[in-house]
């Protein structure tokens, strides 16, 4: 069970190895291209390699998951032979400790409790949209505002209310987003993280497994293998009921959680945007406060 487990492992770690080899253009990190046809996107192993200080043989064992352990100073100088950012650097480091751990069994999924509190501060934050998510971007909380922000989300039942899904399989969702290709990019590359430490996870795998098989462009971009940390941002949304508002985004890890976070919109008041949010407020559906009922396999 534990070889078995270290090679899942060390297969994922590979896995990201070379999606992010054969996307890094050879030019990108200072190398002359000849005039040949390259058979191979972005670098070739050995070129890799060479750039990173190591043999070829024990990269190509890296990257088809047989070797489980490269120490840091290995990791980092892939990282820079690869123009890794800071999340994706953090990213591989995660992926090369969790192969080296061998774990036995995959994890549980996490309660999908929301502790009293949380509720009541989702509450306090009226009429700014708040909800609660898991690591797998489940709704397991929210405000009418957090809940109705995403038009036509509440006609799911509450057990299949997530935001991955929304955004791939939900047929408003194009329409809510204007910028619709950049949201499905991210919220791909943050599910990439998330699973990338926990691939066995069962909250992980149904999800990704759902969206692989229903939407041909979460399998597009679920291939390209990238990963990215949450940031503050601006949503525009054109919303059916109250028109078109751009938001302040900001996500937060919940202490004490298990992968919980909370996200809330906010607009200054005294702007059409505020004043879209008090009327999206004011006429949610009284259902569209409320907590996510547990969650069941099926």
């Amino acid at each position: 069970m534990a070889s078995q487990s270290a090679h899942s492992e060390g297969a994922e770690l590979g896995r990201f190895l070379r999606a992010r080899r054969t996307q890094t253009r050879p030019e990108h990190v200072g190398l002359t291209v000849g005039t040949g046809i390259r058979r191979t996107p972005g670098l070739r192993r050995e070129e890799l390699a060479t750039l990173a200080g190591i043999s070829i043989d024990y990269y190509v064992r890296l990257e088809r998951g047989k070797e489980t352990r490269p120490s840091p100073a290995v990791l980092d100088a892939l990282a820079r032979a690869l123009h890794m950012d800071d999340d994706e650097h953090q990213h591989l480091r995660d992926l090369a400790a969790r192969a080296a751990r061998y774990a036995p069994e995959p994890p549980p999924a996490p309660s999908r409790t929301v502790r009293p509190h949380l509720k009541l501060l989702l509450e306090s934050l009226r009429p700014n949209p708040a909800y609660v998510i898991s690591r797998s971007m489940d709704m397991l909380a929210w405000n009418p505002g957090g809940l109705a922000l995403y038009a036509g989300l509440d006609d799911w039942p509450a057990k299949h209310r997530n935001l991955a899904r929304y955004l791939f399989l939900h047929p408003a969702a194009r329409d809510l987003f204007p910028d619709w290709d950049r949201q499905i990019t991210a919220c791909v590359a943050r599910l990439r993280a998330v699973a990338g430490t926990a691939p066995d996870a069962p909250d992980l795998t149904n999800l990704v497994g759902e969206l692989l098989l229903k939407s041909p462009d979460f399998a597009r971009l679920w291939e390209r293998y990238e990963v990215t940390g949450r940031k503050p941002a601006q949503k525009t949304f054109h919303h059916p009921r109250v028109g078109t508002l751009t938001l302040t985004a900001q996500s937060m890890e919940l202490e004490g959680t298990p992968g919980q976070r909370m996200g809330v919109y906010t607009a200054e008041p005294g702007t059409p945007d505020h004043d879209a949010l008090l009327l999206l407020d004011m006429t949610a559906p009284a259902a569209a406060a409320g907590q996510e009922i547990p969650y069941t396999s099926t």
